[in-house]
């Protein structure tokens, strides 16, 4: 018995080993995520656009990409639509707001990947629907992929229902 917890300790040291992942939260990616969710709720599409590369590809709950147009219209969109839009981020309820969760993350190249950075974001986005009146709370979770200081391709995770019931909602009205 000893002997097989020697060797599983064994393994799980080596299995331990640092690959040169690296994570910071106040790095510059970080930062220009945090500046880059104030343009958004300011609204201020052309300062998105401006860290976006062109050829930007986003995921929304899905494996078929968009575009900056589509993300753009979107955004447009859902500020016509909903009013004290806001994104926080707390561990429990009732405790200090800490905006949105950031987190950058530079991965090596291993395995036949590339190295890549990739910045991580979790808050909550929180925004009154002008037709209905309600306001709704969506837990949201979006990474973003850099190249050569822009945006090249982001992950959106979150339940769109009941903000695409409001978008609904104000086309009928």
């Amino acid at each position: 018995m000893k002997n097989v917890l020697y060797i599983l300790v064994l393994v799980l040291s080596l299995s331990c080993s640092t690959n040169n992942v690296t994570m910071t939260f106040d790095d510059e990616k970080s930062n220009a995520i945090r500046s880059h969710y104030q343009n958004y709720l300011k609204n201020d599409v052309p300062a998105l656009q401006s860290l976006w590369s062109p050829d930007l590809k986003i995921y929304m709950n899905s494996v078929e990409a968009s575009t900056v147009t589509d993300i753009s219209d979107l955004i447009t969109v859902q500020h016509e639509v909903f009013e004290n839009i806001s994104m926080s981020f707390n561990y429990d309820e009732g405790s200090d707001d800490l905006g949105v969760w950031v987190q950058t993350i530079n991965y090596p190249a291993m395995n036949g990947n590339p190295a890549a950075t990739i910045t991580q974001t979790w808050f909550n986005w929180s925004a009154t629907g002008k037709s209905s009146g309600n306001t709704i709370t969506i837990p949201v979770h979006i990474s973003f992929e850099w190249a050569d200081g822009k945006i090249v391709r982001e992950w959106h995770n979150f339940d769109t229902t009941a903000m695409m019931a409001e978008i609904e909602l104000a086309s009928q009205g």
